[in-house]
């Protein structure tokens, strides 16, 4: 029989523990739920607070603050254009830079083999002004004459050459004297020549692509004293 009260009462005592556990768990959650929702109840008329304006003095001053940001992303906005344009404006003056230098490459590529021809060309208009004229006529050997025609035909050929390829001859007789493609040996008075023209020409230039590769050697008149 004692053993059957103390039984019950264990069991009565278990129940009692797990019911009150429930409800103390009940409790907690209830109270922290209301706790959290009242919580974020006050939470939103502050934020709400925070983000619109109470008072037209708010406004203004909200109004003025937004619109200098507006001014100052303006100012970054036209700023950056103005970098923008200057670096599309350098990038072409370097491509157009590269394209004239690609230009001038190609065509004064034959400039230091033309200045070595310009020797030859002076030693065969020596050798061909260096026969007599009197060969020309039919008495004259055949050889002379042979040889005359085929120094002719030589130089002419190679002035052809030269054209091609932009090399022009400077003979600047009775021409205004120009120190880019002239270069003065000597002075002298001529009469009904204009001070400062070319009166002889001791040496013939050359230019390539109006790019003076020798410059002509030349007399010049000079006022009278």
């Amino acid at each position: 029989m004692a053993s059957l009260k103390v039984y019950s009462v264990g069991r009565l005592a278990r129940y009692m523990t797990e019911s009150s556990i429930r409800n103390i768990r009940t409790n907690l959650y209830r109270s922290s739920a209301a706790r959290y929702s009242t919580e974020e109840k006050a939470a939103e008329p502050e934020s709400s607070d925070k983000q619109l304006p109470t008072s037209v003095e708010e406004c203004h001053k909200q109004i003025e603050s937004l619109t200098s940001e507006v001014g100052k992303l303006k100012q970054q906005l036209s700023d950056y254009e103005d970098k923008y344009k200057r670096a599309l404006a350098d990038s072409e003056n370097v491509r157009r830079r590269m394209l004239k230098q690609v230009e001038d490459a190609k065509s004064f590529a034959i400039q230091s083999f033309c200045k070595d021809l310009l020797d030859v060309a002076d030693t065969l208009s020596a050798a061909a002004e260096s026969v007599p004229e009197g060969v020309e006529g039919e008495g004259a050997p055949a050889a002379l004459r042979s040889l005359r025609d085929g120094l002719k035909l030589t130089k002419a050929q190679l002035t052809q050459v030269f054209s091609r390829h932009g090399l022009v001859v400077v003979s600047p007789l009775r021409e205004k004297f120009d120190p880019n493609l002239h270069e003065a040996l000597f002075q002298q008075e001529v009469e009904g020549a204009e001070p400062g023209t070319v009166v002889a020409v001791s040496k013939v230039g050359y230019k390539l692509h109006e790019r003076c590769v020798r410059p002509a050697l030349v007399g010049v008149a000079k006022g009278s004293s």
